[in-house]
């Protein structure tokens, strides 16, 4: 039986510390920025880091909008600070009642409608070039992979941090995003497959138990709900007078 020598062990270990892309088979790796974390500790334990990274794309991958995707990210927008928060092109339009409920200043929320995913994603990387919100979810049917690497070099030039909510069926195309997680509804909670992470392979599925609190309390197909402010931009007004922000 061969037998790794200890100098090889060294060598090994300075190679991954050297270079943060490279990590061991049966090691979690790194992603040398800022970490936030998730707030759910049986999906800490599985990230590299122990948290969502900051500056890199993140794709949740999910059956359908609606199923715990917010709440999944809730303890996360808490940890926001002062700084905005983006919701580009949501399913449904945001609850501020049901936001404010949850402790987020409704004034932090910045909602991005497009009638055009082009000028979606344009707003996006534009948010994200400038710095001018902390964290970003973006709602994407269906994005090529050269906007996903535009996306994902944007998030690299700044700190947010930033998640891409697609289909479950994206799963099966290759996309720059270090780390992707499947979404299913589960009960009292979520089901999460990994994808991708900087890390070994996880065959087995998370349940992540989540808060009792409905889904659609943040996005309502209701029109009598109150939504968030209508604030009009100059920034994505810019690029098309159909993509409002409000």
């Amino acid at each position: 039986m061969r037998t790794v020598s200890a100098a090889a062990v060294r060598d090994a270990a300075g190679v991954a510390a050297a270079f943060p892309h490279v990590w061991r088979a049966n090691q979690l790796g790194s992603y040398r920025t800022a970490t936030v974390p998730t707030g759910h500790a049986t999906l800490d334990r599985e990230l590299p880091d122990g948290g969502w990274p900051a500056s890199v794309l993140i794709e949740l991958l999910t059956q359908q909008p609606g199923i715990g995707e917010m709440r999944l990210l809730q303890p996360a927008l808490r940890q926001a600070g002062s700084r905005a928060i983006a919701l580009v092109q949501p399913p449904y339009p945001p609850q501020a009642a049901a936001w404010a409920a949850e402790g987020f200043p409704v004034q932090r929320l910045v909602w991005v409608k497009s009638r055009r995913t082009v000028d979606a994603l344009w707003a996006a990387e534009q948010s994200l070039r400038n710095r001018s919100c902390v964290a970003l979810v973006l709602w994407q049917p269906q994005v090529r992979h050269e906007a996903l690497r535009r996306l994902h070099l944007a998030a690299q030039g700044g700190d947010a941090t930033v998640w891409l909510v697609r289909p479950l069926a994206a799963a099966q195309e290759a996309s720059p995003a270090p780390l992707r997680l499947a979404l299913r509804p589960a009960a009292a909670g979520i089901r999460i497959d990994i994808v991708k992470r900087r890390g070994p392979r996880r065959d087995a599925p998370l349940i992540v138990p989540l808060e009792n609190m409905p889904a659609a309390d943040f996005h309502s197909f209701e029109p009598h709900h109150a939504s968030v402010a209508q604030r009009p931009s100059a920034v994505v007004t810019a690029r098309n007078a159909a993509a409002v922000l409000v």
